[in-house]
């Protein structure tokens, strides 16, 4: 942690800050309760133990907010119905490919990532099917020119990397403080930025999700119940960063919390300055990959893979942990770091806060006694439907006293 007149938390800080009995929790136990063991592994084979303690320390930030850390790590999967896939993500996005040496998690989730890949290995790749043609030509690429690539083009890819000995902290912070009624503006799409806003709600704190009309939520078009589940409470406000400027600057300037997962560049682009509301006493949450330093793309699986979050299957070789897990982990994290006091900006890496969690702690095959506990992956109750896009933008501007075009 840096210190002067104002404080943050860079990357490198200890990612899960308030994990003190982590370390003399029953590991094993923990991942079995998760509904994460049921997704991992593949289709036709039994499931699989991984490493680390991912589970513990979700299960141990799950009680600042009253529920199930653990059980949130397998929770989409309990809405989608869809199961461990191998060397293929639980949601179908990724795949684990092997290299010249080792292994890459690769993404293909996004309208244009079809031409992106077909430029990380320099040909075109056929819309339909490009795994095939992509796998011959990963297979002759070292892994260092897989992550240099893939961060200059902006692709969700990244070599598989043996994780260190790292340890989740057993620091422990001053106490939570109370988000009762704070206002907390969340730019957060898909599932980590969102999930940290949701458990922020729980806590008695006014969420407003902020989407732009270029670039909607992406998760609208999945599984409508798990959308509902993580935006019920939620006030949804639609800006345009140019016509709406004005309005979008006030509604930060507004906020007790600011929560953003996008690269630092694209909310300069809308003229947004993390240091400046930080300096007034607002908390900014800024969700990424690698760290606002990077300009890697990332998604939950190819993250937590290529962090060293895979378990190995029979014959040696790395098979997914669980679905999109680095998502449910980074939320439950960043929204412990929200709670850590006002006036600090929180640099919440994916990447660090699941190589926190790998200390060395082995993986593999379920024995025959920890079949039977093997839990399945389950969801909290959806309390309501989640607002249309925009559904809200009035009646908040307006009771904030913000001015706005219509």
């Amino acid at each position: 942690m840096t210190t002067s007149k104002l404080q943050s938390y860079p990357r490198g800080a200890p990612p899960t800050l308030i994990l003190r009995n982590v370390q003399d929790r029953d590991v094993a136990a923990d991942w079995l309760a998760s509904g994460v063991v049921a997704l991992t592994g593949h289709p036709d084979g039994p499931a699989l133990l991984p490493s680390g303690r991912a589970a513990s320390a979700a299960a141990e930030l799950g009680g600042l907010f009253g529920v199930d850390g653990a059980a949130l790590l397998g929770e989409r999967a309990a809405f989608t119905g869809r199961g461990r896939a191998g060397r293929i993500s639980v949601g179908g996005g990724c795949r684990l490919l092997p290299l010249a040496s080792g292994w890459a998690a690769v993404s293909c989730v996004r309208p244009d990532d079809v031409a992106l890949l077909g430029a990380l290995v320099e040909e075109a790749l056929p819309d339909a099917d490009p795994w095939p043609r992509l796998g011959e030509a990963l297979a002759e690429m070292p892994p260092d020119t897989v992550d240099e690539r893939a961060e200059l083009l902006g692709v969700a890819a990244a070599a598989v990397r043996t994780p260190g000995m790292s340890a989740v902290s057993d620091v422990a912070p001053a106490l939570p403080r109370a988000v009762e009624g704070l206002l907390v503006v969340s730019f957060g799409a898909l599932w980590a930025a969102p999930l940290c806003a949701q458990l922020l709600a729980d806590r008695g704190a006014r969420v407003v999700t902020v989407e732009t009309p270029q670039r909607p939520d992406g998760a609208r078009h999945g599984d409508p119940d798990f959308h509902a589940l993580l935006h019920a409470g939620d006030r949804a406000v639609l800006l345009d960063p140019v016509m709406d400027r004005e309005a979008l600057h006030a509604l930060v300037r507004a906020a007790d919390v600011v929560i953003e997962a996008s690269r630092p560049r694209a909310l300069r682009g809308f003229g947004l300055d993390a240091d400046a509301e930080v300096a007034r006493g607002a908390t900014w949450i800024s969700i990424t990959a690698a760290g606002r330093d990077s300009d890697r793309v990332g998604f939950g699986d190819d993250v937590a893979a290529a962090a060293g979050l895979v378990v190995q299957d029979a014959d040696g070789l790395p098979v997914f942990v669980g679905d999109a897990i680095a998502d449910p982990l980074t939320g439950l994290t960043a929204a412990a770091r929200a709670l850590t006091g006002p006036g600090l900006l929180h640099d919440v890496a994916m990447a660090d806060v699941v190589a926190a969690t790998l200390d060395g702690t082995p993986g593999g095959p379920v024995t025959e006694l920890q079949a039977r506990s093997v839990a399945a992956p389950r969801a909290r109750p959806v309390r309501g439907r989640a607002p249309a896009a925009g559904a809200d933008t009035a009646a908040v501007l307006d009771e904030l006293g913000i001015r706005w075009r219509c």
